[in-house]
């Protein structure tokens, strides 16, 4: 297997390998929306909104196809009659595919083949309606012209239902790949990240699970698996769970069901920190409350917080009590590999989505793309409605690039105070946070109202309404995280800080300048490290 996690490793210039999707059916929601999520993990890539307009094409008109990482051109296939409008990885019709990719059998990869994971994504965004038709189309898709990527997991989902299908190849010059796509109930969560989680699946119940016909066939012909069809393992067979599996990547979903399962996670545990590999959690539970839009947002912040693998308990943390830790995950020392933990929330992020489906709306209102470039935790989402006419232009692809910055682009300012804030964690990220909480919090008590306009509107009026207001909040976001840099560099400078009264003003002399500034030096507990580590070396004598 490839998924080995050291610094020459795929986890290390592959952002394939380092994403997560959350996943809660329409009947576990708070409000009926079926909502999931994707945090693009990519390791400096550029993180932008993809625009896609749809339109009619003509007889023999051609669909050119670009490697969803590397951009390199793939070749071309026959268009469709008609395609839908995309923006991000949300269709007009409120149909989201999402995607973690878990390598699985090094063997099965067919570079040979067309479509790699993301074109076959965008393809089928444009050419289906619903998650059971999508699922046709990337079948038939793969069949035509073949699969080139490395195990896959897409998240599949309409305002009705949500799946999960898992995907590999069979080799160089294999032919279509095999897969298995099972839907998850109403009133269960769900999720995956970068392993593969459908283990057995039920054989004869079409409504709920999907299949290549010869997804067990295949296994048994390359030796993978030996058993009953009853007892077939997807995920056994084509990406056996390893230590890295394990820590690395089930960990981040069990953290997810830890926080909001019904039943009690605890058995699950060992598994998840890779000590007892032999029982593994189910692929969907129900909630013991029903989440809101905002409960996951907020989970895709999460660094295994109240758990034995939370970032903020040892030395790793640094002195300002950071909750990440810097790539590659395994090192070596004196013959021994130690590694940092991978939690959901990760500094690597080039962008993440909550999108939210809800079928008791008209398409052009019901689907909300939360968008946000950089990790989670460090940056509010703002709302793109999916009949938006073109990315606003800070997530714009072209606003800026990997090389080239600007303070135009959400990528570049985002990053630029994220990066200010990481190293002196624990002072500074409060204030972000408080300027993350206010923004969300104020587009949160907006949604209904403007929802509410927007149904009193011809579809165009509605449509052109709910662009503006995209547009609108996305520059208001800029220009309030513009002024957040700001004031972070201002306040913190050179270490220490500008004092300020309890509405944040600044605290001056009756003449107008600065009182003294606040020299906070290390947090207590780091300063107890110091005295406990160096003994008499810093004592005052």
């Amino acid at each position: 297997m490839r998924k080995i996690f050291i610094s020459i490793g795929l986890f290390a210039c592959s952002g394939a390998f380092a994403c997560t999707n959350l996943i809660v059916g329409k009947g576990a929601s708070k409000d009926g929306s079926v909502i999931v999520t994707y945090a693009s993990d990519d390791y400096g890539a550029y993180g932008y909104l993809f625009w896609q307009p749809g339109g009619k094409h003509k007889p023999g008109e051609m669909r050119p196809l670009y490697h969803y990482e590397t951009n390199n051109y793939l070749g071309e296939i026959p268009e469709a009659d008609s395609t839908y409008a995309v923006i991000g990885l949300t269709n007009e019709h409120q149909l989201t595919i999402l995607e973690t990719t878990w390598g699985g059998r090094e063997e099965l990869e067919d570079t040979t083949a067309l479509l790699d994971y993301g074109s076959l994504m965008q393809v089928t965004l444009q050419r289906a309606r619903t998650a059971r038709e999508a699922i046709g189309v990337m079948a038939d898709l793969v069949e035509r012209y073949g699969y080139q990527s490395e195990g896959e997991s897409f998240t599949i989902a309409d305002p009705d239902e949500a799946w999960i299908m898992d995907m590999i190849g069979k080799g160089p010059g294999g032919g279509a790949p095999v897969w298995v796509a099972v839907r998850i109930p109403d009133n269960c969560i769900s999720g995956h990240a970068n392993q593969s989680r459908i283990h057995k699946f039920p054989l004869k119940d079409k409504e709920n699970c999907l299949y290549s016909k010869d997804v067990i066939s295949f296994a048994k012909a390359r030796g993978y698996y030996k058993g009953k069809d009853k007892d077939f393992s997807f995920a056994d067979a084509y990406n056996p769970l390893d230590f890295s599996g394990a820590r690395f990547c089930e960990a981040r979903v069990w953290s997810f069901f830890n926080k909001w399962a019904a039943e009690d996670m605890t058995p699950y545990l060992g598994y998840a920190m890779g000590e007892d590999m032999s029982n593994p959690f189910p692929l969907y539970v129900e909630p013991k409350e029903k989440l809101s839009v905002q409960d996951v947002k907020e989970m895709m912040r999460d660094h295994y917080e109240g758990t034995p693998m939370e970032l903020t308990s040892d030395i790793g943390m640094g002195p300002y009590e950071m909750p990440y830790r810097p790539t590659p995950l395994t090192w070596e020392s004196e013959g021994k590999t130690y590694f940092n933990e991978r939690p959901i929330s990760t500094q690597q992020a080039a962008c993440v989505y909550v999108v939210q489906m809800r079928r008791w709306l008209p398409d052009y209102i019901g689907g909300i793309v939360w968008f946000a470039n950089d990790d989670a935790n460090m940056v509010p989402l703002v709302p793109i409605y999916c009949c938006t006419e073109g990315a606003p232009e800070c997530f714009r692809q072209g606003t800026g690039d990997t090389f080239t910055f600007s303070f135009k682009s959400a990528y570049w300012l985002q990053n630029w105070v994220s990066n200010m804030v990481y190293y002196r964690y624990v002072q500074l990220f409060p204030e972000l946070k408080a300027t993350r909480e206010k923004l969300e919090g104020d587009l949160n008590a907006l949604q209904a109202e403007i929802e509410e306009n927007a149904k009193g509107m011809d579809e165009q009026q509605a449509r052109r309404y709910l662009s503006e207001y995209s547009y609108r909040h996305s520059e208001n976001m800029m220009d309030q995280w513009m002024m957040l840099a700001q004031r972070l560099i201002v306040k913190y400078n050179d270490m220490v800080e500008k004092q300020t009264d309890e509405n944040g003003q600044w605290r001056k002399t009756p003449g107008g300048n600065q009182l003294p500034v606040v020299r906070p030096g290390y947090p207590e507990s780091f300063r107890h490290r110091i005295e406990t580590e160096t003994g008499d070396r810093y004592i005052v004598k």
